[in-house]
């Protein structure tokens, strides 16, 4: 499932208005006309939807992409960042079910060597984050042994 802004699904609807008047290709134009959208804001928008494998923007040409996707849409970018940071959580919460021992413990840096650097590749500041946040749900419990600093999975 691809997770969308309204502004890009206004424009994503626009232009599958168009795509059957310009088979080569909506104008940019067109759309930027249509929408009243600031040029620079509509680029973005269309990089966007070309990231998100929706349309192909090339030569301010926009066509759809072949693809047949499932949509779900957001109200703003800020919307559409928290929920990839729960998908975050969720995958870093399997991330640590996997890296536990069987007292469902994990070394600090183990586990924060495993988020930095492994499939996730989080930055410091969304590893600890995550970390507490995961924390404050009552998932995950910082603890402190003889011989080093753990986490402890709550389960």
């Amino acid at each position: 499932m691809i997770t969308i802004t309204r502004n890009e699904e206004v424009v994503l609807n626009q232009i599958k208005i168009y795509n059957i008047e310009y088979p080569e290709g909506v104008p940019m134009s067109i759309i930027k006309k249509e929408l009243g959208f600031h040029e620079y804001d509509l680029v973005q928008i269309l990089e966007e939807l070309q990231d998100k494998d929706l349309v192909i923007f090339n030569d301010n040409k926009i066509t759809l992409s072949e693809s047949e996707k499932e949509i779900n849409t957001v109200n703003s970018k800020k919307d559409l960042e928290e929920l990839e940071l729960n998908q975050k959580e969720k995958d870093s919460y399997k991330l640590i079910q996997e890296l536990v021992d069987d007292k469902n413990l994990v070394s600090k840096y183990t586990l924060e060597g495993h988020l930095l650097y492994g499939d996730l590749k989080l930055s410091n500041f969304r590893m600890y984050h995550i970390i507490l946040s995961l924390q404050n749900k009552g998932l995950l419990k910082s603890i402190v042994k003889d011989d080093g600093e753990y986490y402890l999975l709550v389960e």
